[in-house]
Order: C-alpha cells, then sequence, then structure tokens
C-alpha cells in the first residue's frame, strides 16, 4: 500500500501549489510555481508506473518533464517577465475565500468519485478526487478572474487535472497515455501567452473587462 499512499499524498500537493499559483501577485512566480507542481505531476506519473506495471507511464512522465516542467513555464517566464512589475496579479478571491473554495470543490469531488469501483482506481480514489477538483479550480480560474494571466494559469491548472485524471485511469486502458501527450499545453499556452501580450502592449492592462473597449 506505500505506493498508492505516496501517489495520493503527491496529488494533495498538487491542490496545495494550485492555490499558491491562483494567489500569486506576480506572473513570473506562478510560471515557477506551475513548474513546481508539474514537477509533482510528473513524480505521481513516474510512481504510478512503477506501481501499476504500467510502463508507457514512464514516456508521460518523460514527456511531462520536458513540456510541463520546462518548456511552459520557461515560457510563460520569459513572456511575462517584462510585466512582472508592472502590473500585479490581482485575484478575485481573498486568501480566505480562496481556500473555501477548495475545499468545497472537494467535498463535490469526493461525491462524484465515491460510487468509483474500479478495481486499479480504488485505493487512488484521494488522488483521483484531488485531479477533479484540480480540474474544477482551473475552470473556476478561468470563469471568475478577470485578469488575462490569471485565466492562463486557470488553464494550465485545469489541463493538468485533466491529464492526473487520465494518468490514475492509464492501467486500465493504457491508450490513455497517447492522449495525454497529444494533448500537452504548450501549443495552446503560447498561443494564449502572445495574444495576452499583445493585449497587454495596445490596452495596456491584462484587465479581460478592457477588450471591450475595441468594439466598434
Amino acid at each position: 500500500m506505500a505506493g498508492p499512499n505516496i501517489i495520493n499524498s503527491l496529488a494533495a500537493l498538487l491542490i496545495i501549489t494550485s492555490f499558491f499559483v491562483i494567489q500569486a501577485k506576480h506572473p513570473q512566480r506562478a510560471a515557477l510555481l506551475y513548474g513546481v507542481q508539474s514537477f509533482v505531476l510528473v513524480l505521481v506519473f513516474t510512481v504510478l508506473a512503477f506501481v501499476s506495471g504500467t510502463h508507457e507511464l514512464y514516456l508521460w512522465a518523460l514527456s511531462s518533464l520536458i513540456t510541463k516542467t520546462i518548456l511552459v513555464p520557461t515560457l510563460l517566464y520569459r513572456a511575462l517577465r517584462h510585466f512582472d512589475r508592472v502590473e500585479p496579479l490581482a485575484s478575485s478571491f481573498s486568501p480566505p475565500v480562496a481556500i473555501a473554495l477548495a475545499a468545497l470543490v472537494l467535498v463535490v469531488s469526493a461525491a462524484l468519485v465515491a460510487p468509483i469501483n474500479l478495481p486499479g482506481a480504488i485505493a487512488l480514489k484521494p488522488a483521483l478526487m484531488v485531479s477533479l477538483a484540480h480540474f474544477f479550480l482551473g475552470l473556476a480560474c478561468i470563469i471568475t478572474q478577470r485578469n488575462i494571466i490569471k485565466q492562463i494559469f486557470g488553464y494550465c491548472l485545469m489541463e493538468n487535472g485533466s491529464h492526473l485524471t487520465l494518468a490514475l485511469l492509464a492501467n486500465q486502458a493504457p491508450e490513455l497515455v497517447e492522449i495525454g501527450i497529444a494533448t500537452d499545453a504548450v501549443f495552446g499556452v503560447a498561443v494564449m501567452t502572445f495574444f495576452a501580450t499583445r493585449i497587454q502592449a495596445k490596452l495596456n492592462s491584462f484587465d479581460d473587462r478592457e477588450l471591450m473597449t475595441l468594439k466598434g
């Protein structure tokens, strides 16, 4: 049972790092925190591969190490370095509200995971709960945050959550590994970051409400 316990503990770290990414005031710090979170995800993939014997997950771990842990954080860090001191990333939620939201999402995710009885997933239900919560937190960040950069990080969090869900089920369907690798965030983050920097250069703001000034 040591393997599932390690996986569940690492998954819990993902929620903690998500909180820090969402609450980060500076773009570069958020990029570094996302890199840390992605490295934790790589560790989850590696332990899952060892415990389940799903060797395809080692390839996914390597792919995620290169893309999620190195390429995406580097892309964000370099693209946003000029704005790190220009416009702090104000969050729509205070820390207490963010913690309460995370707790609520975890409760809802636990209720959704409870009926699952797949043989390979029973011991990993806490990690599966976290993966769903991670997805919903990223989605909530995209919907509620007015700052475009926050929305990009919300997409990154949501994508990490979906990949963790796929990985936890990969021992039941190894082909999910191919889906996970094929849907990595690099291209999407690159495009969104490009448009975000262009918007900031044009409007001198990352607030998506400022886009209304472009009407007409």
